[in-house]
């Protein structure tokens, strides 16, 4: 199910700074990272939803921007959303 509002606000709290700072680097991983997995489990029943796989892979192109850019900015905090969310094996 798509993040709702409360969804949003929990993922702020426990990844950003607060649950308004909505635009953390962390919080916004966080975010993305909820959408990308809510689009790949509709794209498992939905295969020739196009749109929606176009939709996946800028999502996917925004985190990996995000995380590059949290990268060269402060490494432990890469290495710390990282392991929370295991986006890495």
């Amino acid at each position: 199910m798509y993040p709702t509002k409360e969804d949003k606000e929990k993922l702020f709290e426990k990844h950003g700074k607060s649950k308004t700072n909505t635009g953390s680097a962390e919080g916004q991983i966080a975010l993305f990272t909820a959408r990308i997995e809510h689009l790949s489990a509709h794209l498992k029943n939905n295969r020739h939803d196009y749109n929606t796989e176009r939709s996946l892979v800028m999502l996917v192109g925004k985190r990996r921007a995000l995380l590059d850019y949290l990268m060269k900015k402060d490494i432990l905090r890469y290495r710390a959303i990282i392991k929370e969310l295991e986006l890495r094996k």
